[in-house]
């Protein structure tokens, strides 16, 4: 392949025999490196021509320095703040002066009379507010969006100085002033041609100074443009076609060069790929094929997709070249200074500045941070897992510092003073910065190189930030910092360092300019991505830039078009990747681009591809009974089984194995919200507490009215105990709080309800009973003890309930048992937990069966229903709630038959498909 810079050194050579003299300039940084290597393959002997880049060039003819975007945010608000007596914060002005600023540096880009521009925008704002009638209603907010539009022409001006008298400005401001110079500047350097290479669409003041250059004789200009786009009304060849037509420069030159290289024979294919990962995957699937990557690129149309990327490339690439910064929003490190700020944020929110108190979850956070967390150990174990451990045993929502103080004093005397001080309270933005600054001192003794590149780019961001705080003092507080930071890292991006002429070349769109490939993979070729959508960010309306002929959405489709194409013209392998999935930030349609490629060309493959679908079916988990495990089965055959603990492994066998074998119990973790099991715990606690001074006497409405008195200070108390240091008086706990005490209150108005009818007696046997009893099992050489915690027994008319108190929902459904045959069906458990309780107690008390006996539930979220009983009856309309000896017996057989099987070396424990949880 004849590269186009090849193409144009052969045409340059042709007349120019030494580069002593020689300037070229060219679109990119890159573009001027692949121009050097060409050169010296060219020529065996003599000096290189000097190279500029267009910045390079601007900032030599206008002696002008490109400033730091954050430095001319902070010099754009010194002047701003001259003009206005009531000035914006910090933080909203730079939620607006950014855009401002591109507005600026577009206007001075295409030479506008910026005087003529402002008072036209400020005639048409009040052209806006004018009516015939006077009816306008005028609201503050349209009131100060005017004001400031109007104001545009006085900040413009003044900024424009002061920025040039500092010799420091915006790209645009450089051209202003090098259109300015120019004549100076070539009258100086008369003695040097000028070479313009790879251009397309210029602005306006890239017009004049090329044109100025090519005026003075002894310089050329280079296009790079396939004749099919020029020899035709196509939008890629639309810019040279105009230049062509209007520079005074092509009355007496021709245009040099038109090629014809896009109809020679090409390996397109444009392929469909669904979602952004699989387009992605797929460029690497193509990417493995390949033995060479010396001629090969993979642009990203869409460059937010580089992370991905990254993490997708085949392993047969041994050398990469990137050209896209790595945004800094995605780097790990970002996550741990969002942590750092959090805690303030949060602290503030929260109201607890005043005693210098923290979050526990931002804590957290910052401290299981990657960077931070290798530090602070002792004895090679994490001070971090103790500490968490701690606040989670005592329920600690809010951490003081001398808490942490105390767990930190673990840590080297270094580690210590650092970590503790990001926690102190400090009165000035300037400390704070400070304390980052030593951080991240700390932390650069990392051993991961990779993370040192990060905290050196994150050194320099606050180093910056610092300055700038001591200069300007425009941060006032945290939150301002804060949000100026977020800014920040969303436009800032860390930049690779590679051997450019080596390997896989990774770039965006923009990058390609110039360059040459024989293999192209493109990705992301969506509509609205190439070419991004029409939406624009500028405070200047679209007629108002046609009006004055500033570059509108219809422009930059034109610079895409151009840009795709010529990448296509001498490749020979293109693989153009779209994505054909509909979300938010696509339709799933491909690109107009591609649509008109493959009408230009008859020679585009199509397909689709999607991700290999495997159908692996996840085995059920299977665990296999060793000695280990019947021995500890034994055991708990003489500790005993809990009818929850049945019910658990009817659900799910597995489950009981880890919790009963392996003893595996839940995380503990801070209880922040309420859980359910503290609510019910209080709820159970309660009742134990008002009924257990009157059992075995015969309830009263007196009674009820009591307990009503002291039910509330109860449940209190109760929270206190088992929800230790949270906090009840606001937001979700105080709700749960409140539905506690409604959950009482419901339960004893219902049971002083039952008391008003005087045919009603209700007394009340035991409350939180303890019982116990042994089964023997002829298949078992050892007796099985059952034991379990009843709620309540009482007895109402003569009927002894057994009754289990649920928090949750239950209905009677849960508790219809026609048949015991199949009871490992979940919708019976609860039927099951209520009638082993009915079995231990009937055993331990002896129960009469004289006496009716039922059991059942009351469920607090459907206490209208009542108490409700275990229903044996097959018939839907009828009830039998009867607990017979008969019934239990049959029962007592088939839980027996469930224990045979737990027991059962040669029956694994196998988790049941379906399950819900």
């Amino acid at each position: 392949m004849n590269s186009f810079i090849s193409q144009t050194l052969d045409e340059v050579l042709k007349t120019t025999k030494s580069f002593d003299d020689v300037v070229f300039i060219l679109p990119s940084q890159r573009a001027k490196v692949f121009l050097k290597q060409t050169i010296k393959e060219k020529i065996s002997i003599g000096f290189l021509p000097e190279t500029l880049s267009i910045e390079q060039f601007i900032e030599q003819v206008s002696e002008i320095k490109k400033a730091d975007s954050v430095q001319l945010l902070f010099d754009f608000y010194s002047v701003y703040k001259s003009l206005e007596k009531n000035a914006d914060s910090f933080d909203v002005f730079s939620s607006w002066a950014f855009t401002v600023l591109q507005d600026f540096n577009e206007l001075d880009q295409h030479l506008i009379n910026t005087k003529e521009i402002f008072i036209y925008l400020r005639d048409i704002q009040r052209l806006k507010k004018w009516s015939v009638t006077g009816t306008f209603q005028e609201t503050e907010f349209m009131k100060d969006h005017y004001l400031f539009l109007e104001k545009l022409h006085l900040y413009y001006p003044k900024f424009y100085n002061f920025l040039k008298d500092r010799k420091k400005g915006y790209q645009g401001l450089m051209y202003r002033e090098s259109c300015v110079k120019i004549d100076n500047y070539l009258e100086k350097n008369n003695h040097k041609k000028f070479i313009f290479l790879g251009f397309n669409a210029l602005n306006k003041a890239e017009e004049l100074l090329f044109q100025k250059v090519l005026g003075a004789g002894n310089s050329d200009i280079y296009w790079d443009l396939d004749s099919a786009f020029f020899n035709s009304n196509h939008q890629a060849g639309a810019f040279i076609r105009k230049y062509k037509k209007e520079w005074k420069y092509y009355e007496k030159n021709t245009l040099k060069t038109i090629g014809n290289n896009f109809s020679e024979t090409k390996n397109i294919q444009v392929i469909g790929a669904s979602k952004n990962t699989t387009q992605i995957k797929y460029a690497g699937e193509i990417l493995e094929k390949f033995a060479n990557f010396n001629n090969t690129a993979l642009v990203l149309a869409d460059e937010t997709l580089l992370p991905i990327t990254l993490n997708s490339l085949p392993k047969n690439i041994n050398a990469i070249n990137i050209t896209m910064g790595y945004p800094l929003k995605d780097i790990p490190t970002t996550s741990l200074f969002h942590a750092i700020f959090q805690l303030f944020i949060s602290q503030e929110r929260l109201q607890k500045k005043a005693v210098n108190e923290f979050y526990y979850k931002d804590i957290i956070r910052f401290l299981k941070h990657q960077s931070v967390y290798g530090y602070l150990t002792k004895d090679n174990s994490s001070i971090v897992d103790d500490f968490t451990e701690s606040i989670a045993k005592n329920n600690d929502t809010f951490i003081t510092v001398d808490k942490l103080n105390n767990f930190l004093k673990q840590t080297t005397i270094e580690t210590h003073k650092v970590i503790i001080s990001i926690f102190d309270s400090f009165s000035t933005i300037d400390q704070f910065l400070n304390r980052i600054l030593q951080l991240i001192n700390l932390l650069r003794n990392t051993k991961d190189s990779l993370e040192k590149e990060f905290l050196y780019r994150y050194h320099t961001v606050f180093t910056q930030l610092k300055t700038l705080q001591d200069q300007f003092s425009y941060f006032t507080d945290l939150k301002t910092l804060s949000l100026f930071f977020n800014q920040l890292v969303g436009s800032e991006s860390l930049s690779f360092q590679g051997e450019p002429l080596k390997g896989l070349q990774l770039m965006g769109m923009l990058e390609t300019r110039v360059l040459d490939f024989e293999n192209i993979i493109l990705t992301s070729t969506n509509e609205g991505v190439l070419p991004a959508s029409a939406q624009q960010n500028s405070f200047i309306p679209f007629d108002v830039k046609v009006a004055f002929g500033l570059p509108t959405y219809k422009e930059k489709d034109a610079i895409f078009s151009y840009h795709f194409f010529r990448l296509l013209q001498r490749a020979k392998n293109v693989f153009i990747i779209y994505n054909t999935e509909h979300d938010v930030f696509g339709s799933g349609e491909k690109s107009r681009f591609v649509s008109q490629l493959e009408m230009i060309r008859q020679d585009v493959s199509q397909k689709l591809i999607a991700p290999k679908i495997v159908l692996d079916k996840k085995a059920l988990k299977k665990i296999s009974k060793d000695k280990i495990t019947l021995d500890r089965l034994k055991n708990i055959a003489s500790t005993g089984f809990s009818p929850s603990s049945i019910t658990n492994y009817l659900y799910n066998p597995v489950s009981f194995y880890q919790r009963k074998i392996l003893k595996i119990k839940e995380f503990d973790d801070v209880e922040e919200t309420v859980a359910f099991n503290t609510l019910g715990t209080v709820v159970h606690k309660t009742l134990d507490a008002l009924y257990k001074p009157n059992l075995h006497t015969n309830l009263s409405v007196a009674m009820i009215v009591e307990m009503e008195s002291k039910a509330k200070n109860l449940v209190i108390n109760f929270f206190k105990t088992e929800f230790k240091n949270g906090d009840l008086s606001t937001g979700k706990n105080r709700l749960i709080f409140e539905v506690a005490n409604r959950f009482v209150s419901n339960f004893l108005s219902q049971e002083k309800a039952l008391l008003l009818n005087p045919k009603n007696t209700l007394k009340v046997i035991a409350t939180e009973v303890k019982l116990s009893t042994e089964i023997n099992i002829k298949e078992l050489p050892f007796p099985v003890k059952l034991n379990g915690e009843i709620d309540r027994i009482d007895e109402l008319n003569g009927t002894i309930r057994i009754i289990d108190y649920k928090t949750g929902m239950v209905s009677t459904s849960n508790l219809k048992v026609p048949t015991f045959t199949e009871l490992r069906d979940e919708k019976y458990h609860k039927a099951v937990q209520v009638l082993l309780y009915a079995i231990l107690y009937t055993r331990n008390k002896n129960h009469n069966f004289n006496k009716p006996l039922k059991a059942g539930i009351y469920s607090f979220k459907n206490l209208n229903n009542g108490f409700l009983p275990v229903n044996f009856s097959k018939n839907t309309r009828k009830q039998d709630l009867d607990i017979t000896p008969e019934r239990l017996d049959e029962f007592l057989a088939e839980i027996k038959q469930f224990i045979i099987e737990i027991y059962n070396p040669e029956i694994p424990f196998i988790e049941p498909e379906g399950l819900k949880y």
